[in-house]
């Protein structure tokens, strides 16, 4: 993306996403060696001789209709009752050398870091969208892993081997149909949902404000709320059913890495119990949060509010390498649970397909004490990425507010905490706080933008009715 408008807008925003970059030390171009790396990795020959080759597997690939990165590609068959997923996973590790330039270029970034005026991606781009890249028609090395996943949901890793491939065709999210898709997809993601449904998983997507470019408005860009698509839950259960086979996998080896979410301590318990009560929500005695969270509904405002405190009562995701006599555990999946399907855009991933391509192998697993290392590396990496989205978020509403001070909005209220509320405003799509009086969630208040300040990337609302 690019700034498009020639305006004081213009400039706020140009001179705030250098500052935001500046503060979370995203990552700039890539050192030359690292170039000069990539594009001779780039030209490595495939080797498709024997059980290597899967071309004739027609995969296909499922993502935004402008991406180029493209990190997974799926076929589904069937066996009497059980779903056969062949998962084909861009294979990193066939494109970078362990001790390369290019793998110590990757451990300082950590994953791309997403902006509007462009991104910082993993790699350089000769192969996250072009070499390593599950484009149509080209041949492509992969790691395929086969999960079956039987009638009640339960997904088992069955297999995990580096093959080449070829997607026959580039699904976009918002022009996908079901007859494309098919109706092992559709029955594959509804098992996934009855199988989360059962263990009480509290995973639930919601609208992301998003910024586009848009040369009409101020400065080049607009905030947007960006609804999800059908198919990009039903993607969602292609990899939520792969990585939790993966993570099982690597339990079973007592090695790995592991995406992990804390159960909410009791004092938190106990807080949350005092919260359902205000929101009128029946917390039965002697039900846990997790049974209470199967009984309630993404879309009415005040079980959103819940969910939103359960989620921050768990004290958010992270990583962590496999520690003998613990089972690592997601508590919003309700499940161990692993990232293995996003190679060209998380570190970490790499280094957990290499695993289970060993294991499934039945190999000796590579003696690189990387697993212990990689939690620290992801966190940093997975906090800069977030920040830097809030970051771009926060200077986008302030710029675009600027000549709105003073106007009144109607907006919802998501959440109230202590007399301060979360709203949200429908146009331009805003979230913020704002301290209010006999309202709760899912109530309509007027409000008045007091200040918008893109200096300091901060709005401030007041309640008028």
């Amino acid at each position: 993306m690019s700034l498009r408008a020639s305006s004081e807008a213009a400039t706020l925003l140009t001179g705030g996403l250098a500052a935001i970059r500046q503060q979370y030390q995203v990552p700039g171009p890539f050192p030359p060696a690292v170039v000069a790396e990539a594009e001779q990795a780039a030209q490595r020959p495939l080797n498709a001789s024997g059980d290597r080759d899967a071309r004739h597997i027609e995969f296909v690939t499922l993502d935004p209709a402008t991406s180029t990165d493209l990190d997974q590609a799926y076929h589904l068959g069937q066996e009497a009752d059980t779903l056969v997923l062949s998962y084909a996973i861009a294979d990193v590790g066939f494109f970078v050398d362990r001790n390369s330039e290019l793998e110590r270029e990757a451990w300082r970034r950590g994953s791309t870091v997403y902006c509007p005026d462009g991104r910082e991606p993993q790699y350089p781009d000769v192969l996250c969208e072009g070499a390593a890249s599950l484009l149509p028609d080209v041949d492509r090395p992969a790691v395929v892993l086969t999960v079956h996943l039987d009638a009640d949901g339960n997904a088992t890793l069955r297999n995990a081997q580096r093959r080449v491939i070829r997607s026959r065709a580039k699904l976009a999210y918002e022009t996908v149909s079901d007859p494309q898709l098919g109706p092992l997809v559709v029955e594959f993601s509804t098992r996934v949902a009855a199988a989360e449904n059962r263990r009480g998983a509290t995973r639930i997507e919601f609208p992301e404000q998003d910024v586009e470019v848009d040369a009409s408005s101020p400065g080049g860009f607009k905030l947007v709320t960006r609804q999800r698509h059908t198919s990009e839950d039903t993607n969602s259960s292609l990899s939520l059913a792969a990585n939790m086979a993966v993570a099982d996998c690597m339990f079973a080896a007592s090695q790995g890495l592991f995406r992990v979410m804390a159960e909410p301590s009791a004092p938190s318990v106990r807080a949350l119990r005092h919260r359902a009560n205000m929101l009128g929500i029946n917390w039965l005695s002697g039900h846990s949060l997790r049974q209470l969270g199967v009984t309630l509904d993404p879309n009415n405002p005040k079980h959103v509010a819940f969910l939103l405190a359960a989620r921050r009562a768990g004290g958010g995701a992270s990583y962590a390498a496999f520690e003998a006599g613990q089972r690592p555990w997601h508590s919003a999946i309700a499940a161990t649970y692993a990232h293995a399907t996003a190679p060209l855009r998380r570190l970490a991933d790499r280094y957990v397909l290499d695993l289970v391509v060993e294991l499934c192998a039945d190999q000796e697993p590579t003696k690189v004490d990387v697993f212990r290392l990689l939690p620290d590396v992801m966190d940093r990496a997975s906090k800069r990425a977030s920040a830097v989205e809030r970051a771009t978020i926060d200077l986008v509403e302030a710029v675009t507010l600027v000549p709105q001070v003073g106007a009144t909005f109607a907006a919802e209220i998501v959440e109230v905490d202590n007399g301060v509320a979360r709203i949200q405003i429908a146009d331009p799509p805003v979230s913020a706080r704002v301290r209010v009086t006999r309202a709760g969630p899912g109530d309509i208040v007027t409000v008045r933008l007091a200040s918008a300040d893109p200096a300091s990337r901060s709005i401030s609302f007041e309640q008028v009715t």
